[in-house]
């Protein structure tokens, strides 16, 4: 299984050994020319597939062979072998258990697309099955599952990029705002705004029968064993249609039991970029306000009342007192991007323009030479895999790297927090704890359901 990608792989990991050895990143220009026409490509497998699974891997056919795909659901799995297919004139063999993907020892890497509440304990078992690993936003479910990656990328010094692709990506916009903010272009900032959108409250969802493609225990996996729930009305999507409202599918996000709403998924973006801004990627906040929002269920104690509704807030203003004074606002209202504001102007971006004045003047006072590389660290890569790859041919942490992600993460998840329990949170970025607080502690971790345990 899998011979017709050996020959690339030995030669992708001699390639490796030499890069690492050293101790250089091979340039972004040159490293994308060479993946399209040189044998040294990674072999990849894909864990979950629906939606941004098959987003990453479309993007990086230009840089690794996909040897395996993993799903559970069969018609999303055949699906997308059949598109990877096409793609890259290889048939990836398929799979609905991803523990079959880690064992095969012809992969090199895994990219990790599933629901939020599986991140965790895929990407400590690939890692501790010699894989490298590219996983998407938001990385982990709770606080400390950050602690425990990062606690097994140190362990095992495997390559770990998270899929914050907005910091190689979206034609350098964020990068440019980064630069402007270092360069001292507004001044000392007091003020970022993160606009992130709010999510959709639901109708009473009832229990349905399961679908026959969907292996439904599995895809709960570590979460709470509850029925399925789903409505009748369908909306296109793969095979025809999937349910508009149900606790799978597309709507795993609206839901704690998953994910963290629009907090952890716009957020998770957003937020990312102004912590990265303002030099607070290796620290985090002191307090947690919520201002306002609106909780589409009743609360008791952090937990919803109900189960069959979608839980996560609808709407929010939250701010976030950051290092050097900075207030941090994240707001479900107003335009998707990121306001900063200093004490000499302000600007907007987001991923499809960059405007205000201080970029007005770029006209006539550009920024100094290499200022975007400076922000990066180096050549800007061709895109968020390209930087991956890199990474694991230097043996280097990429530009997304698990620290700084788990650290604004965190501004997220206490965020849900301290909405869930309806009050201001004070934070120990030190520690990493909530001060004097021992009920929002306890959401700062969540048992897995007994059988799919991580298994160190």
């Amino acid at each position: 299984m899998g011979n017709q990608f050996q020959s690339s792989r030995r030669q992708f990991l001699q390639g490796m050994a030499a890069a690492g050895a050293a101790g250089i990143l091979i340039p972004s220009s040159q490293r994308a020319m060479g993946y399209e026409a040189s044998a040294e490509r990674p072999v990849f497998a894909t864990i979950g597939l629906r939606n941004q699974g098959w987003a990453i891997t479309s993007k990086s056919f230009k840089f690794a062979d996909f040897a395996a795909l993993a799903d559970v659901d069969s018609r999303v799995l055949g699906e997308n072998v059949e598109k990877v297919e096409k793609a890259q004139g290889k048939k990836p063999d398929a799979y609905k258990d991803y523990r079959q993907v880690l064992d095969r020892k012809d992969i090199d890497a895994v990219m990790i697309a599933t629901p939020d509440h599986w991140h965790t304990k895929i990407a400590v078992e690939a890692m501790l099955a010699g894989k490298d690993v590219y996983c998407e936003k938001p990385l982990t479910l709770t606080i400390d599952e950050g602690k425990l990656i990062e606690k097994v990328v140190k362990q095992t010094g495997r390559v770990f990029q998270v899929g914050t692709m907005q910091r190689s990506e979206s034609d350098q916009r964020f990068l440019q705002a980064i630069a402007l903010i270092r360069a001292g272009r507004i001044g000392k900032v007091q003020k970022v705004t993160c606009g992130i959108g709010g999510m959709e409250s639901s109708p009473k969802i009832p229990v349905a029968e399961v679908p026959k493609e969907i292996d439904y225990d599995f895809w709960l996996g570590p979460a709470p064993k509850v029925p399925y729930r789903a409505l009748p009305e369908m909306r296109e999507g793969y095979g025809g249609g999937v349910p508009l409202f149900s606790n799978c599918h597309y709507s795993f996000r609206n839901w704690h039991e998953y994910s963290g709403g629009k907090l952890t998924d716009w957020g998770a973006h957003h937020v990312d970029i102004a912590c990265w801004a303002i030099g607070a990627s290796d620290t985090g906040p002191s307090r947690i306000a919520p201002l306002e929002y609106k909780l589409p269920v009743e609360y008791k104690d952090g937990y919803p009342l109900v189960d069959d509704q979608y839980n996560a807030a609808t709407s929010f203003e939250i701010r976030v007192d950051m290092p050097d004074n900075i207030e941090m606002i994240i707001t479900s209202a107003g335009d998707n991007g990121i306001m900063f504001e200093g004490t000499e102007g302000r600007f907007f971006v987001n991923r499809g323009k960059i405007a205000g004045k201080p970029v007005e003047d770029l006209k006539d006072n550009p920024l100094p030479e290499g200022a975007i590389e400076e922000v990066y660290g180096g050549p800007v890569s061709a895109n968020h895999t390209a930087n991956f790859i890199e990474g694991m041919r230097a043996r280097k942490q990429p530009i997304s790297d698990v620290w700084s992600h788990n650290r604004m993460l965190e501004v997220c998840h206490l965020s849900n927090i301290a909405m869930r329990l309806g009050r201001e949170l004070k934070w120990d970025p030190v520690k990493r704890e909530v001060i004097g607080d021992a009920q929002a502690n306890e959401f700062l971790s969540r048992e897995n359901r007994k059988g799919f345990e991580i298994n160190m």
